[in-house]
């Protein structure tokens, strides 16, 4: 039987010098082959699995209190952050509310001669001060407004 190399055998190689043929590879004397079946080397011992279980469980309840714990430190520092705006905006403003009604001025009736007018017992109306704390009608004094300047 010839093959379609036959051919080939007689015909002469020249050998380069920058080509080698790699040494044959030597096998150790204490291989041995794969076996018909791999399944034996593929065994699970499921005694670990209940340790890893609870191990699993403790770890997930520890990582749900670090959640729990860092919401609550980033909800008070977020509470204390606008608890300080709230302080610094009624420092400016008194009675001040974010989301309250839209403050309106009150005008603020005193009474000068109080204690000396007030002696039927009725509650006389008082006069409007301004500002500068003059009673409005009255032509400021020349000592008040030397008091102002």
């Amino acid at each position: 039987m010839q093959t379609q190399y036959a051919a080939a055998a007689n015909v002469p190689l020249i050998k380069s010098p920058a080509l080698r043929v790699p040494p044959p590879v030597k096998l150790p004397p204490d291989i041995h082959p794969l076996p018909d079946s791999v399944t034996p080397y593929f065994v699970y011992p499921f005694t670990l699995e209940s340790h890893i279980l609870a191990f699993e469980s403790s770890r997930r309840n520890t990582i749900a209190a670090h959640a729990v714990r860092r919401e609550a430190l980033l909800r008070a520092r977020d509470d204390e952050r606008q608890r300080r705006k709230r302080e610094a905006l009624r420092r400016v403003a008194p009675g001040f509310e974010e989301n309250g009604a839209v403050l309106m001025p009150v005008r603020v009736k005193t009474d000068i001669n109080n204690a000396s007018n007030d002696t039927t017992g009725e509650q006389q109306p008082s006069a409007a001060r301004s500002v500068d704390g003059a009673i409005e009608g009255q032509v400021p004094t020349s000592e008040a407004i030397g008091d102002a300047t």
